[in-house]
């Protein structure tokens, strides 16, 4: 029996989810429309990136949806995911707590670890489970849990697969297919919520996730994200094309080597629901979301990054996108903006190569940084792959609504929510770092064949 790679696997269901996510937001389709021509005008117009990005292989990978979101309520839930996305090649990558902005909950990202696996399809799902002890009504965390414990949002046939597959190590064609059709049942909208119009007030206003996470029957995506070359150009347009952008672009300001992850969004939808009691109301949160992928930093590059962003929330934040991005620049002007610098200094990962045309002659006695400059070795930049919980908060907060109230920040809680999962988190850090030692000992091997 053959059975398909965990890439395909993913391939299919991101595939599939994103489908459905356009035919439930047909916004989405817009903004994946406006992406797609703001790329290939950017590309036109940037010959040197578009040769940098299909020297990485990173050209295949602009059509592909970056990445989803969805939240849970109760550690099962996490686990079972968890579960799922394994069999995926999609395992859980950083720890976030985006309490400390006033968000109720923390989070990791499943994601492909492996290189190969994310130019194959990058796909990940950042996911997040509601911490019910920041609910600060007793009342309302006794209704919160109870009501959690009632619902399953894993159709039988879909928790029989995944069992199925970790025992046989895969999926068959005819079984993914089922796989993926019952996994998309878990990120599906309902528009019944599963409580009266009384209690989803009562939670909406100890805060609008928490009413989010816990009011239907299953937690539904709230958002998938296309990767742009030019967030600036899309949130200018944005407005043009009929789709209404947050204020402000969330990561760092715009730069000749771009770092990280920047993420804008449009705002939330506001979609009819229907009470147990049968009232009629409307539920906010889902919503289109646009990011762009810079270079991943080493930790001396984000404690640079993170000095520098607390410096900038530190000063009065403006809500005019083009005045926010002004201040961003003037304080980032202290953060290195070429590439020879940036490897030099160590702030950012990169990934090497020998040159295609390296003879023999051009490898006597020379150091690495002597291969650089003489162009018979090729620094990359490697991608970031993950998040930031500053921006994270940030989107999520424009689009629970401008009057939502931000609950205490609670202590992260790193152990719990690993204890929850089911396993460890994996450190981003340790990824990045052995992408790139990888990259420098297969250029040795290959230069030691050179010289023989």
């Amino acid at each position: 029996m053959s059975y398909l790679t965990p890439a395909q696997l993913r391939s299919r269901f991101s595939s599939a989810l994103s489908a459905m996510y356009r035919d439930e937001v047909p916004q989405y389709q817009t903004l994946l429309d406006l992406v797609e021509q703001v790329n290939q005008k950017t590309l036109q117009q940037q010959p040197d990136l578009h040769q940098a990005l299909a020297a990485r292989g990173e050209l295949p990978r602009l059509a592909l949806e970056r990445h989803g979101a969805i939240r849970v309520g109760q550690a099962s839930e996490l686990a079972m995911l968890c579960r799922i996305f394994r069999i995926m090649g999609m395992h859980p990558v950083g720890y976030y707590d985006l309490s400390v902005a006033g968000v109720p909950v923390h989070s990791t990202a499943f994601r492909p670890i492996e290189a190969e696996e994310l130019k194959q399809n990058p796909f990940r799902i950042f996911t997040s489970l509601l911490r019910l002890e920041l609910i600060e009504d007793p009342a309302l965390q006794d209704f919160a849990t109870e009501l959690l414990s009632q619902r399953d949002i894993f159709t039988e046939p879909l928790k029989q697969l995944v069992v199925q597959a970790e025992q046989q190590g895969g999926l068959s064609a005819e079984d993914a297919e089922r796989f993926v059709l019952e996994a998309l049942e878990t990120f599906r909208w309902h528009d019944t919520a599963t409580v009266t119009a009384e209690r989803y007030q009562a939670l909406l206003q100890q805060h609008r996730l928490i009413a989010d996470v816990l009011c239907f029957r299953g937690p539904h995506i709230n958002h998938l994200t296309p990767r742009t070359l030019d967030i600036d150009a899309v949130q200018r347009l944005m407005p043009e094309w009929g789709i209404t952008p947050k204020a402000v672009i969330e990561g760092p300001p715009a730069r000749h080597c771009p770092i990280l992850l920047r993420q804008t969004s449009f705002r939330a939808l506001e979609e009819p629901i229907r009470f147990l009691d049968q009232s009629q109301g409307q539920h906010t949160a889902r919503f289109g979301e646009i990011e762009q992928r810079g270079i991943a930093l080493t930790p001396k590059g984000r404690a640079l990054y993170d000095q520098l962003l607390n410096q900038s929330l530190g000063q009065p934040q403006s809500q005019d996108n083009v005045r926010h991005q002004q201040q961003l620049a003037d304080i980032f002007t202290a953060f290195p903006d070429d590439d020879t610098t940036l490897r030099r200094e160590g702030l950012a990962y990169y990934q090497y190569r020998l040159s295609h045309d390296a003879t023999e002659k051009d490898l006597s006695d020379h150091t690495l940084e002597h291969l650089i400059e003489a162009g018979t070795v090729q620094a990359d930049p490697i991608t970031y792959e993950d998040f930031l919980p500053v921006s994270a908060a940030g989107i999520f907060q424009s689009n629970l609504g401008d009057d939502d109230r931000s609950l205490n920040a609670g202590q992260a809680h790193q152990q719990a929510f690993e204890a929850a999962l089911g396993c460890q988190v994996q450190d981003p850090f340790q990824l990045y770092e052995a992408q790139q030692q990888a990259s420098l000992n297969a250029c040795l091997v290959q230069l030691q064949a050179l010289r023989r």
